[in-house]
C-alpha cells in the first residue's frame, strides 16, 4: 500500500494474540475465538510469530485460553457425539504410538520434541478449535459473526493466493511454480483443498441469502475462490468442486445440474491451456501414469502390504513417516489409507464415525432448522465435508490446521446452533412451503 506499515502487521497481529488471550481469560472468550479464526489458515502470517517469545505456540495458547476462559465463566459444551468420538480417537492415537514403539516402527513419544508426539499434538489442535467454538458460540449474532469473519479470512487467502499465481507466467503448466501460498507448509495441494472446500461452503450458504446485495457479494467470493483454485493446478480440487456442484444441484438447485453438464462438455474451451495440460497429464503419451499419479499407486501398494501385516491395530499412529517408501515420501497420499495403515480397522472405525457425525450434524441443521442463517450454515458444511472426503482420497488434507482449522471452527458453531431456540416470528422464518427453491435470508438485519 506504500504506507510503510506493512512491515509491522505481523508484530501487531502477534501482540493482538496476547491481548485476545488476556481478554479470553478475563471473561471474553468469544473475542478470542473471533480473533483466532483468520489465523487458522494463514500459516505464513503465523510463521512471522516465530521471531517473538512463545511465537511457536501462541496460537495453541490462544485456543486453550478461549477454552479455559469459557469454562471459568460457566460455559458448557452443547450435547454432541462428536466430542466423545474426538476424545476417544485422540486417546487411542496416543496409545497407538506406544504400540508402534513396541513394534519397532517409531521412537517413543515422550516429549514435544519427538516427531511423532509433535504430529499427534498438532493434530489435536483441530478438536480443541472445535471445542472452543462449541463453548463460546451461544447466540445467533455469534453464528452470524463467525461466518462473516470466515468469509473475510477466505477473501484474504484468495487475495494472497491469486497475487502469487498471477505473478508467474502460466502459458504452459510448470510444477516448479506451484506453492502453498498463504497456507505455507500445507503445500500447493493443501491450498487447493482449502479453497475448494470453502468455495463450496459459501456457495451452499449463499443459497439461503435473501438480500440481493448479500447474495451477490457471497457469490463474488465463491467465484474468486474457484478462480484461485483453478490456478492451484490440483486435479483433486477440480473433482471436489464439480462433485460439490452436483450435490448442490441434487439437494437445493436442480438448475445447477444442467450447468455442470454443460461445463463438463465444454471445459476445454473455457479453462486456460495450462489447466487443460495439468488435467490431461494423468497419463503420458505411452498410456502410462505420469510420475505423481504413479507415486500414489506405488505408495498405496506398499501401504496395503503393511496393513495386511497389522490389520486390526495398525503399525502405530504417525509411524508411516519413519519408514522407507517410494521416492523417500513420508505420507501415503490418501488419508483413509494412512488411517488404516497406522491405526488399523479400529482407527478406521473412529474416522468413519467422525465423518458420519459431521455429515449428520450439518444435514440436521440444514433440513430441520427454520432460520435461514442456520440452514445455510448446515448446507454449506454438508457440502464442505463431502468435498473434504473426496480430497482426502488424494492426500492427507485432514490433519493440517491450515486446511481444516476453519472447518472445525464452523462445525463447533453448527453444533451450538442446533441447540438454539430459533425465532418464531414470521419475519425470521422461511415460508413453510419446502418446495420453494430459495429461503428468505433475514440474518444480517
Amino acid at each position: 500500500m506504500g504506507t510503510g506499515i506493512g512491515h509491522y502487521i505481523p508484530l501487531m497481529t502477534y501482540l493482538g494474540c496476547w491481548v485476545a488471550i488476556i481478554a479470553s481469560l478475563a471473561g471474553r472468550p468469544l473475542w478470542g475465538f473471533y480473533y483466532m479464526i483468520p489465523l487458522l489458515p494463514y500459516r505464513t502470517m503465523r510463521d512471522h510469530f516465530l521471531e517473538h517469545p512463545l511465537g511457536t505456540n501462541v496460537l495453541t495458547i490462544l485456543v486453550l485460553a478461549v477454552i479455559f476462559g469459557a469454562l471459568l465463566h460457566g460455559k458448557r459444551l452443547p450435547k454432541s457425539k462428536l466430542y466423545l468420538i474426538w476424545l476417544a480417537f485422540g486417546i487411542y492415537m496416543y496409545f497407538s504410538m506406544w504400540m508402534g514403539t513396541a513394534l519397532g516402527n517409531e521412537p517413543a513419544p515422550l516429549w514435544i520434541h519427538d516427531v511423532n508426539f509433535a504430529t499427534w499434538k498438532d493434530y489435536l489442535l483441530l478438536p480443541l478449535v472445535f471445542v472452543a467454538g462449541g463453548l463460546v458460540v451461544e447466540d445467533r449474532k455469534a453464528v452470524r459473526t463467525v461466518i462473516l469473519i470466515a468469509g473475510i479470512a477466505l477473501l484474504f487467502i484468495d487475495r494472497s493466493a491469486l497475487r502469487d499465481s498471477m505473478s508467474r507466467s502460466w502459458t504452459t503448466f510448470d510444477e516448479s511454480k506451484r506453492d502453498g501460498g498463504p497456507l505455507g507448509f500445507a503445500g500447493s495441494n493443501g491450498l487447493a483443498a482449502f479453497l475448494a472446500q470453502f468455495s463450496m461452503f459459501f456457495w451452499g450458504f449463499g443459497q439461503f441469502l435473501k438480500r440481493r446485495k448479500a447474495k451477490l457479494l457471497c457469490y463474488a467470493l465463491v467465484a474468486t475462490t474457484i478462480f484461485a483454485t483453478m490456478y492451484t493446478f490440483s486435479r483433486a480440487s477440480y473433482i471436489a468442486i464439480v462433485a460439490g456442484a452436483i450435490l448442490l444441484g441434487i439437494f437445493k438447485d436442480r438448475k445447477m445440474l444442467i450447468v455442470v453438464a454443460i461445463f463438463l462438455f465444454t471445459w476445454q474451451a473455457i479453462v486456460p491451456v495450462a489447466v487443460t495440460e495439468r488435467i490431461m497429464m494423468t497419463k503420458n503419451e505411452s498410456g502410462q501414469l505420469e510420475a505423481s499419479a504413479q507415486e500414489r499407486v506405488d505408495l498405496w501398494e506398499a501401504a496395503k502390504k503393511k496393513f495386511y501385516n497389522e490389520p486390526v491395530l495398525g503399525i502405530g499412529y504417525a509411524a508411516f513417516q519413519f519408514g522407507q517408501h517410494t521416492d523417500d515420501l513420508k505420507d501415503t497420499h490418501n488419508w483413509f489409507v494412512k488411517v488404516l495403515v497406522e491405526t488399523g480397522l479400529v482407527g478406521g472405525l473412529f474416522a468413519l464415525a467422525l465423518l458420519q457425525q459431521m455429515l449428520a450434524t450439518a444435514w440436521r441443521l440444514f433440513r430441520h432448522a427454520k432460520d435461514p442463517l442456520y440452514q445455510g450454515l448446515g448446507f454449506g458444511l454438508f457440502l464442505t465435508v463431502c468435498c473434504s472426503i473426496i480430497l482426502n482420497c488424494f492426500g492427507d488434507r485432514w490433519t493440517y490446521l491450515e486446511i481444516n482449522g476453519l472447518l472445525w471452527a464452523l462445525m463447533g458453531t453448527a453444533v451450538s446452533a442446533t441447540h438454539f431456540v430459533e425465532p418464531e416470528s414470521a419475519e425470521a422464518i422461511a415460508p413453510p412451503d419446502s418446495a420453494t427453491a430459495v429461503n428468505p435470508y433475514l440474518a444480517y438485519r
